[in-house]
């Protein structure tokens, strides 16, 4: 492997990026330390092809690259793993313990069960069910944190030092970022033409992996980074050239809900990363929503973010070959359904008309008459007298609708407001 990779020691830099004179660096890492990730985890991984995606932006030529196929769902395995494997005797016999959102968690669980290693992990309460019961199956103990990730970081961090376990971060360690690089290296093997990538970032280890594998091989390529929201650290962080921590965050992507980036993740991104956008909670929802409709792809919220980014051209990807990483795929069945009536909220699949009405027989008729020719479907509908009404013979009415898109939605509201329905 080294006599392979040994031309590429030397990192080539991105040509047209331009470094804040403040940041400094501190990376130890290297192609070998990528390659040799490879090998390892050639054992265990299951391979993602890439799949084309046209349809989700017209304007360029996505692919998806689907690591929410992968074994345990998500990425997440790949530095998990290949960290374990790289444990000395002595770390091993300690155990392991982590703290994760979910995805590192389970990860680490098989990493450590394969490798006849204790896990511990430290997870936020509010994980879904699901990931927390897919890695205690996994052979891992558990352990519930009140708050978010970053509290069971803290947590993690008291049992190792009180226990002597072996810490496995999720995100800012070079081992594991070599493990999130290999997906890096299989991108430039499936697509080597490509010319840009999106990957969604929490604390930062997945796209430090990428954007450093593929910014060595072809500086050229571009490397965009997107969060939540709800949970902007890394992207806080840039901006403000140095790693901050964020009072909270809140987001339906709770795989990437950090509070603080790495400072090793920082200053990767700070060197490889050419820009990094937020998503809203509403495109996160769209996105899934998209991906499971048209691509028959399960993603979660932090998976769906890089797709949400190029749904609603967050990122300058017209034109391009673009990849978008889809990182996970362990979403909560129980909040989907919700997750679902957002996106189609956003989507303008679905709509809700409120009108005020004068209180005669015939009016409600008249509304679902209006709907239905103009090819709208009445889901539901909420009617009330109410007594605070300007006109004393008004009442209110709601109308959740079933419609096309938004301009669907547009003429509808027309078409009422021509029949002199008054909407609010």
């Amino acid at each position: 492997i080294n006599s392979i990779t040994s031309f590429f020691r030397i990192p080539l830099f991105c040509s047209n990026f331009v470094l804040p004179k403040s940041v400094k660096f501190n990376i130890m890492l290297n192609l070998d330390d990528l390659y040799r990730a490879r090998y390892v985890l050639g054992e265990i991984l299951r391979r993602t092809d890439l799949v084309r995606a046209p349809k989700l932006n017209p304007e360029s030529d996505i692919y998806l690259k689907p690591e929410n196929l992968q074994i345990t769902g998500s990425f997440k395995i790949r530095g998990a793993y290949y960290k374990i494997s790289q444990l000395t005797e002595e770390e091993k016999k300690r155990g392991v313990v982590a703290c994760s959102a979910g995805n590192h968690a389970q990860g680490v669980a098989l990493g450590a069960t394969s490798h006849g290693i204790k896990s511990l992990i430290c997870l936020p309460e509010g994980a879904p069910i699901s990931k927390v019961e897919a890695t205690r199956r996994l052979g891992a103990e558990i352990c519930l944190v009140p708050g978010v990730y970053d509290d069971a970081y803290q947590r993690a961090m008291q049992l190792r030092d009180e226990m002597g376990y072996t810490f496995v971060h999720p995100f800012n360690d070079e081992h594991v970022i070599a493990g999130q690089g290999t997906i890096g290296l299989e991108l430039l093997e499936q697509l080597p033409d490509v010319q840009a990538v999106v990957v969604p970032i929490g604390g930062g280890g997945l796209i430090s992996g990428v954007a450093y594998a593929m910014k060595s091989l072809n500086p050229k390529i571009e490397i965009y980074g997107v969060q939540a929201a709800g949970a902007p650290s890394m992207y806080e962080s840039i901006k403000q050239k140095q790693a901050i921590t964020l009072p909270q965050v809140s987001t339906v992507a709770d795989g990437i809900a950090v509070k603080t980036p790495g400072d090793l993740t920082y200053d990767i991104c700070s060197k490889y990363v050419d820009d990094i956008c937020t998503v809203s909670e509403d495109e996160i929802c769209a996105a899934i929503l998209r991906l499971l409709e048209e691509e028959k792809i399960v993603a979660e919220g932090a998976g769906a973010v890089s797709v949400a980014a190029a749904m609603f051209n967050k990122v300058p990807i017209k034109g391009k070959k673009t990849i978008c990483l889809v990182s996970g795929g362990n979403i909560d069945v129980t909040i989907l359904n919700r997750v679902i009536n957002r996106g189609l909220e956003k989507g303008g699949r679905i709509c809700t008309i409120s009108m005020e009405l004068d209180d005669k027989p015939g009016q409600l008729y008249e509304v679902n008459g209006v709907i239905a020719g103009m090819g709208g479907n009445v889901l539901s509908v909420y009617h009330e007298r109410s007594a605070y009404s300007k006109k004393i013979n008004a009442c209110e009415l709601s109308v959740k609708i079933e419609t096309r898109n938004h301009e669907h939605v547009e003429e509808i509201k027309e078409s009422l407001k021509s029949k002199g329905f008054k909407l609010k």
